[in-house]
């Protein structure tokens, strides 16, 4: 399977870039340069890993049958002083919430998304040390 994402200058660093269909804009800060008009393409990585663990994570939880009735992820990454400026690290956080939710199976969905299904942690733990907690809230 192919994927094909295309972009286009829109104005000084910003580029419109266009997902099948989907558009959003990615730019450099104004200290950078830029106009702040859309996230860095960086920070569009840490979106991927929230989207792709996400989506891995609710479908596991609904072959367990677990309700959940929130489901927040935060993510953490800093980067280095040196070009290129990667990432030194990436730390995920994952906040369910609900009642008499079993911890072991939420440890479980999380694990099997990092560890054999999201691609995009996959990708990028080649190149940055990927850590996560999981935190349960009532």
């Amino acid at each position: 399977m192919k994927t094909r994402v295309k972009g286009k200058l829109k104005e000084n660093l910003a580029f419109e870039i266009d997902i099948n269909g989907h558009r959003l804009i990615t730019d450099a800060s104004v200290e950078k340069g830029g106009n702040n008009l859309g996230p860095s393409p960086k920070a569009l990585l840490l979106a991927g890993i929230i989207g792709c663990s996400g989506i891995d994570i609710m479908t596991i939880f609904e072959k367990m049958k677990l309700e959940i009735e929130a489901v927040n992820v935060e993510v953490e990454a800093e980067t280095r002083e040196e070009d290129p400026k990667i990432y030194n690290y990436i730390k995920i956080i994952y906040k369910f919430k609900g009642k008499d939710i079993a911890y072991k199976k939420v440890e479980r969905a999380v694990k099997l998304s990092m560890e054999k299904y999201c691609g995009v942690s996959a990708m990028l733990e080649k190149a940055v040390p990927i850590t996560y907690e999981i935190v349960i809230e009532e």
